[in-house]
């Protein structure tokens, strides 16, 4: 089963400003004067970073099957055995490591000894409700 991953005003915010501002830093390059080497290189990095953002922005969703959690964010691939997810934290924003989500207040999901990755699924209730009929044995805490 797969999840949209929700998107608040900050991550909108960020990703519609850093767009913003780098596509008129595209345009000035495009428009001022001769158009060397360098400004090739500018170029082609503002615009894979553009790409980047996009692909991450629409391209983040989260799959549940009976053996695997994979998360996808934008080039971003990561498979976690639900059998390895010990914990899932309601309502928490992980601020700093692995962080897939684009909205704050997702969840945090605890895995193996240390690991944390913290998602935003839309249907949090939903998600929850259907990795614990996978695993029943996940604790959920607020």
């Amino acid at each position: 089963m797969k999840f949209r991953s929700k998107k608040d005003i900050l991550f909108k915010s960020i990703v519609l400003g850093s767009n913003a501002i780098l596509a008129l830093i595209t345009i000035l390059l495009t428009l001022n004067g001769p158009f060397g080497l360098m400004n090739l290189g500018l170029l082609i990095l503002i615009v894979g970073v553009i790409v980047f953002w996009i692909w991450t922005y629409f391209g983040t969703e989260y799959e549940l099957t009976e053996i695997d959690f994979i998360i996808r964010s934008g080039p971003i691939k990561r498979k976690i055995k639900v059998d390895r997810i010990k914990e899932i934290v309601k309502g928490r924003t992980l601020w700093i490591g692995n962080w897939p989500a684009t909205a704050k207040k997702g969840l945090i999901i605890k895995y193996d000894n240390y690991n944390l990755v913290n998602i935003s699924p839309e249907t949090t209730e939903k998600f929850i409700a259907k990795i614990l009929d996978i695993n029943s044995g996940i604790k959920v805490t607020e």
